[in-house]
């Protein structure tokens, strides 16, 4: 390999600035974070133009820069540099300290001295401590300040690290190198004794810090070929090292490759600041920044990783097939680097950071183990609500479909959620899966709830429609056992709707105190519709009294219409009719559901039927406090809720009744006296006595001479024809004046009609006269027939009047024996 392979840097300036990015470019270059524990680091400290650079070159093949024997004795390396030992394994660091006592520095700045040497004990496995051969057991050489020097700060280390110091004799002389080992050994062994210690390290020995050795180099300048052999034996030892038995395999306290970059800046950050190194505080402080990076960085791979975001977007659109399985794969290949990269590291922070890592991936994928969780509840959800309905359609029971469909779909979430467990996460899913069956839960009883109340309002509708129009029935008719027949039919409607209503509630597996409730509800149901069809019929109940008053007054006990002929005793219908009106009153009055005995109907026919009671208690107004029983705004026996009227109200209406049906009752007796007046044609007795005895003359005439007698007759019989057609009667019960107008507009077409009949009537007998043979009362019969058909196709007359005009007109014909004309009486049959 080329010495330009060592990348030698400038580590600490000779003002003591520490050249971070230059060593972290360094170990970038080296790989050495790649290394693990497997390196090493080797220093050399000595005095100023010792060939301390040059034996570095040399040794381990670097580029140092050296001194220029032909400049003079002057300082070459200052501050402190590094390089990569070429062609060493393990992977080595070689350190050049500045020289001690140079003349640069001066005598007593010495600072800068301490510090570097602190600064190589610490971070170092193996310190080369160049020493000249000649100054072995003198005792003011040049190595006793440096031997103090290292010493004395090897000390300040709370727990240093045991470290290997090999002495490089150069220039070795003719004097056996035994001789100088044990030597140069007492005299580390004086300098060490002379050291202050602290009282926990005064009986310490010096092999508890130091392995020390020894090795002997000719000299470079005079023997060039002898140093190089020489040399390339040494180069020998730092071959596998950091190996049992190597020249540092006892070492202790080594920071990993990864934190040597932060572990050498914090160290000589706390040398500058004149602190107390405390090495083990350092390795841990070191770990746990080295860890924390590691963590850091492992954490920002994966929120970036492709495999995780495909994921975490999947997992946003929906459920995910194995999602525990690949998150866990994918989180732990970074949990596994973590612990590759931070192996060497103290075991007590990289397991504490390691927790942190796990706990903060752990916390940044949950919120996708939250997303599943939720479309998974919500798929059971969905799935729950369509297998239970199509349960429902397949006339399945509601219970059993609930159960069956909670189950299946809380066993898709349990799987669905095992599938989606995390390793290394103790994520519980009972939150989501107690939140799913609220939700299964939820919709269930919503659902039974809908069902129910759909169920309950078609028994109520059933049962209005079954009791609405009964009721209202009975209350219309209002009779004796209205209220019982009422009682009945409630009773009837509210059983048989109830045993329906639990055959089909049956499925729903309802407890017994729920349906106890809902078939109350029903019960009440149907006793609420019956008080509010009573409720409505009482706001009518002047109405129905008018209506069952007109029934009963216009009506006979066989339901035909009354005729007002004169027959019919007023006074006894209306008191009827209004005993009947007060009947609906006494039923409409109160609620009787409840079977409970009242005394309504007595009360109301005794005070309001009674004139005597009535007139009574008029008069008793004014002697003394009124009893009436009907001055009270509740009736006895019957309870403020079971009240429909009030007794005021009942007398009320009583007295708005009888005022309205007062009209009917007037009608009817105006409508008996027309009919006695319009029926009743004879004038008064002595209207017709004087009659005769101012008409006698007249009367013996037509006595006298018949033939006056049968004119009259004759004309009479023609003016009652045209009564009867023309309906003269019924014309004036309109008025006198509608009468005369109707008449004098009918009399014309009235007698041109009956002229005509009367020539149709003659040229039928001329034509029938061949037949002689035929007796009269074949002709008779011939007449009555032709009053019949007029008689059919018009008004029948009475049965005296046909039988008067047969008389007249058959005598007629007997007398005419020249005309044998049959006549016939046509307008009798042209009435209305």
């Amino acid at each position: 390999m080329r010495r330009d392979d060592c990348y030698t840097t400038q580590l600490i300036d000779n003002n003591g600035e520490f050249n971070a990015s230059g060593l972290q470019d360094f170990v970038g270059k080296i790989k050495l974070a790649d290394c693990g524990l497997s390196y090493a680091v080797v220093a050399i400290m000595g005095p100023q133009s010792s060939g301390k650079s040059t034996l570095l070159n040399h040794l381990f093949h670097t580029n140092f820069r050296e001194m220029d024997a032909y400049k003079g004795r002057v300082q070459t390396t200052k501050g402190v540099w590094v390089a990569k030992c070429v062609g060493i394994e393990p992977c080595t660091i070689a350190m050049d300290l500045e020289g001690t006592d140079g003349r640069e520095r001066g005598e007593d700045d010495t600072t800068f001295e301490k510090q570097s040497a602190l600064f190589a004990l610490a971070i170092s496995d193996v310190v080369l401590i160049n020493i000249w051969c000649h100054d072995i057991g003198r005792e003011h050489a040049a190595n006793r300040p440096l031997l103090k020097t290292v010493f004395e700060v090897m000390v300040r280390l709370f727990s240093p690290r045991k470290t290997t110091l090999l002495f490089v004799i150069r220039d070795k002389t003719k004097t056996p190198l035994p001789h100088l080992e044990s030597i140069l050994k007492e005299d580390i062994q004086k300098i060490w004794n002379a050291v202050h210690k602290p009282d926990t390290l005064k009986d310490t020995p010096l092999s508890e810090f130091f392995n020390v050795e020894i090795f002997a180099l000719s000299s470079y300048e005079e023997k060039e070929k002898k140093f190089k052999e020489e040399v390339a034996q040494l180069r020998q030892r730092f071959f596998r090292s950091i190996s049992p038995g190597g020249i540092a395999g006892d070492r202790r306290g080594v920071i990993p490759a990864s934190g040597f970059s932060f572990s050498a800046q914090q160290i000589w950050k706390t040398i500058k600041e004149n602190k107390d190194l405390n090495l083990p505080a350092h390795k841990v402080m070191v770990a746990t920044v080295r860890c924390e990076e590691i963590a850091k960085e492992k954490f920002n791979h994966l929120t970036t990783d492709e495999r995780w975001l495909a994921l975490d977007e999947a997992v946003k659109k929906g459920p995910v097939l194995g999602f525990g399985k690949t998150l866990s794969s994918i989180i732990e290949s970074y949990f596994k680097e973590y612990d590759t990269e931070t192996a060497f590291f103290d075991d007590e922070v990289k397991k504490a950071k390691r927790k942190q890592l796990v706990s903060r991936v752990l916390e940044f994928v949950y919120p996708s183990y939250v997303i599943l969780l939720g479309h998974l509840r919500s798929k059971a959800c969905v799935d729950f609500k369509k297998r239970l309905e199509q349960s429902m359609n397949d006339g399945e029971g509601f219970a059993s479909a609930v159960r069956k469909c909670t189950k299946t779909c809380m066993l898709e979430f349990d799987q669905g959620s095992a599938d989606a467990a995390v390793q290394l996460a103790n994520w519980d899913p009972l939150k989501f899966r107690e939140k799913l069956r609220h939700d299964i839960d939820m919709h269930a009883s919503s659902v039974q709830n809908e069902k129910l109340s759909g169920m309950i309002a078609s028994y109520e509708k059933r049962l209005a429609e079954a009791l609405t129009s009964p009721v209202r029935s009975l209350l219309e008719a209002s009779g004796k056992d209205t209220w019982a027949s009422i009682r009945k039919i409630l009773q009837h409607e509210t059983e048989t709707t109830i045993s329906k209503f639990l055959v089909d509630i049956a499925s729903f597996d309802l407890d017994q105190e729920k349906v106890e409730s809902m078939v109350l509800n029903l019960r009440n149901h149907a006793r609420n519709v019956v008080e509010n069809r009573a409720r409505e019929e009482a706001g009518k109940a002047l109405m129905h009294m008018k209506d069952r008053f007109s029934t009963v007054f216009y009506h006979d006990n066989d339901s035909m219409p009354r005729a007002w002929t004169g027959e019919e005793d007023i006074r006894t219908i209306t008191k009827d009719a209004r005993a009947a009106s007060l009947r609906v009153l006494s039923v409409l009055a109160a609620k009787r559901l409840d079977e409970k005995p009242d005394k309504i109907e007595n009360i109301l026919t005794s005070s309001l039927m009674n004139d005597v009671v009535s007139s009574s208690s008029s008069k008793d107004k004014s002697s003394g406090p009124s009893s009436d029983p009907l001055v009270s705004s509740k009736w006895e026996e019957v309870t403020v809720k079971d009240t429909l009227i009030t007794p005021v109200q009942c007398k009320s209406l009583w007295r708005q009744f009888k005022a309205e049906t007062e009209y009917m009752v007037t009608q009817a007796i105006t409508a008996q006296e027309a009919y006695k007046r319009g029926n009743n044609w004879l004038p008064p007795p002595w209207a017709i006595l004087a009659m005769f005895i101012l008409g006698f003359n007249e009367i013996m005439l037509l006595l006298r001479n018949p033939l006056y007698l049968v004119v009259i007759f004759v004309v009479y019989l023609l003016s009652k024809a045209l009564w009867i057609q023309m309906d003269v009667g019924r014309a004036f019960q309109s008025g006198t004046l509608a009468g005369l107008l109707s008449i004098s507009s009918q009399l014309l077409p009235s007698v041109i009609n009956l002229l005509k009949r009367l020539a149709e009537q003659a040229h039928r007998h001329t034509i029938s006269q061949a037949s002689r043979s035929s007796p009269p009362s074949a002709n008779s019969r011939s007449f009555r027939s032709q009053i019949l058909y007029s008689n059919h196709t018009n008004t029948i007359l009475e049965p005296s009047a046909v039988t008067n005009v047969e008389s007249s007109v058959s005598s007629n014909v007997e007398s005419s024996s020249d005309s044998e004309i049959e006549y016939s009486s046509p307008s009798a049959g042209q009435a209305d």
